[in-house]
């Protein structure tokens, strides 16, 4: 596959997986699907918008930019076709560390907040019941939030769909930073040998 198919597969597969960490973020905002009257009851980490910002709207900008890589047609410097296709890999390098650093930054907040709990309503008020992750080992644990119902599996499910497609899309843009590097050091597919020599990227 040439270096430009490869960058619109990974685009194309960047755009749902964005829309998904958005729609997870957004949920975790109506703890166990209930509205709850104060927004200090929602867990810390859901404001920090992981979900939305990180692995939503910073990984729009690179997804858009991978998928139109296989049509660009820059005549590049001074007419030649060639350099402009190796500068619109190399840029494509660029904004794949954008969404390396925006799923970065999701996966931290997730493994973050799976490892602190929800903050729900015990015994003692609102506050996070839960120490070390200890409540990932003993499910019996569970019991000491009180309400929103069903606050921890809402928010250990929603939690680890960020963790586990945040980490996905960072492989997915450190992909292409290895493809963006081959585009840019062998240009088109036909100095590479890549293809079938039709000289795209």
């Amino acid at each position: 596959m040439c270096t430009g198919g490869c960058a619109k597969c990974l685009g194309g597969t960047l755009i749902p997986l964005a829309v998904l960490c958005t729609l997870a973020n957004i949920l975790l905002f109506f703890p166990g699907g209930k509205v709850v009257k104060e927004n200090e009851h929602i867990t810390t980490e859901v404001w920090y918008f992981g979900g939305i910002l990180g692995s939503g709207v910073l990984m729009i900008f690179p997804a858009l930019v991978f998928l139109g890589l296989q049509n660009n047609d820059c005549c590049g410097c001074c007419g030649n076709r060639g350099c402009g296709q190796r500068f619109a890999m190399f840029s494509s390098i660029i904004f794949a560390a954008i969404g390396v650093v925006g799923a970065g930054y999701c996966f931290i907040l997730s493994a973050v907040a799976l490892n602190k709990g929800p903050k729900c309503f015990t015994i003692g008020g609102w506050t996070y019941p839960f120490r070390d992750g200890d409540y990932l080992r003993d499910h019996r644990l569970w019991h000491l939030c009180l309400s929103p119902a069903n606050i921890v599996p809402w928010h250990l499910t929603l939690f680890s769909l960020l963790l586990v497609m945040s980490l996905i899309q960072g492989i997915l843009c450190a992909i292409q930073v290895v493809n963006g590097l081959f585009g840019t050091l062998c240009g088109n597919c036909k100095g590479c040998g890549c293809c079938g020599g039709d000289g795209t990227v």
